[in-house]
């Protein structure tokens, strides 16, 4: 099988593209074109660069990019410096985990604006309730019979005058 070097290095030969072609319309430098058709992924400092690059320099080719990646993720992982580490702990990731990581791409400015609108409608639509409710709701519904007391200070009204 051939490696992701050998197959960007021909199909860019196989187009007849010089390697400075390949470089302005990628913006990738030169160094950086040949070290990837080299397979010199020391010349890197990250995976993401080499990542970057040979998916940039993929595309224009027209090449198949997902298998090309795939294929650089194996390669990748065979060099001391740029395999992926092993996790930090044995433990699966959790309903927690999840619900952590899709809070931390929630737009917070936005979500506290559609938040506090819904709490406002929220108050209207209950406020709007309890005055129906209140409204239909017969005020001596729950009173019990009374008896009339008179009050026990033993004073009474005057009589008004009579005129004769």
């Amino acid at each position: 099988m051939t490696t992701v070097a050998e197959q960007l290095q021909r199909s860019r030969e196989a187009q007849n593209l010089s390697v400075n072609q390949v470089a302005e319309v990628t913006k990738i430098r030169t160094d950086h074109i040949r070290a990837l058709e080299q397979g010199n992924f020391n010349a890197f400092v990250a995976p993401v660069y080499i990542r970057g690059f040979v998916r940039t320099y993929a595309t224009l080719l027209k090449l198949d990019v997902a298998g090309l990646m795939t294929e650089l993720d194996r390669e990748l992982g065979k060099t001391e410096k740029f395999r992926e580490p092993p996790p930090l702990t044995d433990q699966k990731k959790g309903i927690l985990d999840f619900l952590t990581l899709q809070l931390s791409k929630v737009n917070w400015r936005i979500a506290s604006v559609a938040l506090g609108v819904l709490a406002v409608a929220l108050v209207i639509y209950f406020s709007i309730k309890v005055g129906q409710h209140r409204r239909k709701a017969d005020p001596l519904q729950n009173l019990q019979p009374g008896i009339y007391q008179p009050a026990s200070s033993g004073e009474t009204a005057p009589l008004p005058p009579t005129h004769h």
